[in-house]
């Protein structure tokens, strides 16, 4: 079973009709027992890093993450769930976060005016490296992005696909060992998203 992390930020049913959509054994939880037993991860959201960080301290969920990915459990992160794996987010004024990688979350300032912020729509993602998660999804595919901060690892290694925005090539793809993280949301980007969620559900954590 794929648990899918409820810290009451937004996005989940999507993800969870995504997968079963698939015919995948997915469930929305919030209780620690259950994430632990899971066979892996989802960290899912929209919202804001504030909030977020409030929300999983007071469900007793920020110890169990770093935990499930210290352990080795496959682990995907998606949109806020891949800033909030960072050290710290500048958004509502900065913001601690969990720290699993290195690096920092900031926010997309264009000198073009006329840039949107947010991003909203589609864009793509250049793999930097060859991964389970994208097996069969081209490189240089488009996903679906909302997002007006992006997520700034201190180290290259854990760049896994880059995306251009706003006059920054930012991490559209961070990981390292068992972790994924995507600052897009596969769950909204069509057949290719739906290909990365089914890679990872067969995904044992290596690569």
């Amino acid at each position: 079973m794929i648990a899918i992390i409820d810290y009451k930020a937004g996005n989940l049913t999507s993800v969870y009709l995504a997968f079963e959509s698939l015919g995948i054994d997915a469930e929305v939880t919030n209780d620690p027992s259950t994430i632990a037993r899971a066979s892996r991860v989802v960290f899912p959201g929209d919202g804001a890093a504030r909030s977020a960080m409030d929300h999983l301290q007071e469900l007793g969920l920020t110890a169990l993450i770093p935990k499930l990915v210290a352990d080795g459990k496959p682990f995907l992160g998606v949109c806020l769930g891949t800033q909030i794996i960072l050290e710290h987010s500048d958004e509502n004024d900065g913001v601690d976060c969990l720290g699993i990688i290195p690096g920092r979350v900031l926010r997309f300032e264009p000198s073009d005016k006329m840039v949107k912020i947010p991003q909203m729509g589609w864009n793509t993602v250049t793999f930097k490296v060859t991964h389970p998660l994208f097996d069969g999804i081209d490189d240089g595919s488009e996903f679906y992005f909302i997002h007006s901060y992006f997520p700034s690892p201190a180290q290259a290694c854990h760049i896994l696909g880059e995306t251009d925005y706003a006059d920054e090539t930012f991490a559209s793809i961070m990981g390292r060992e068992n972790l994924v993280a995507t600052q897009f949301h596969p769950e909204r980007s069509g057949r290719i998203g739906l290909q990365l969620l089914e890679n990872f559900s067969r995904w044992d954590g290596s690569c």
